[in-house]
């Protein structure tokens, strides 16, 4: 629970691999009391997330550098550096990296507590493709579901 204010300095948080992607936590729902998570992330060229759908918290994202395409309710949507989206919970939605560079983004986790989902994928072994019965099993766990591509 937080007990007052609280800085990350420029290079603070800690960064966990998760599936190929470094994901630097910047303010956790331990800091916030639950209010919610902020995570910084680098996506590699063309990499993606799957499909998926939170049934407990709402994404928001704001890309820092590159762009982003996110893709929800039958529809592309293309973020550019200093753009933000809005994803509510209940709808799926998957999202990528359409460039041959890599792009920076926020991605804001209300309520919090999603963090430890991604704190579970990056102790998957960094060295083989991941399970997806594992990654669906863990994901369960914290209202996380993948649903078949429409």
């Amino acid at each position: 629970m937080s007990s007052g204010p609280f800085i990350v300095p420029p290079a603070g948080g800690p960064i966990h691999n998760v599936l190929g992607a470094p994901y630097r936590f910047l303010l956790t729902s331990d800091a916030t009391g639950g209010a919610f998570a902020l995570i910084e992330s680098t996506a590699p060229a063309l990499s993606g997330v799957p499909l998926h759908l939170h049934n407990r918290e709402d994404e928001t994202f704001f890309v820092l550098e590159g762009k982003m395409e996110v893709q929800t309710e039958g529809r592309t949507l293309l973020l550019e550096k200093n753009s933000s989206a809005f994803l509510p919970r209940g709808k799926p939605h998957s999202y990528r990296n359409p460039a041959n560079s890599a792009a920076r983004y926020l991605v804001l986790i209300t309520p919090g507590g999603f963090e430890k989902c991604l704190e579970e994928f990056a102790r998957l072994p960094a060295n083989q493709p991941p399970n997806p019965e594992i990654l669906v099993s863990i994901g369960k766990q914290y209202g996380l579901e993948f649903p078949p591509p429409p």
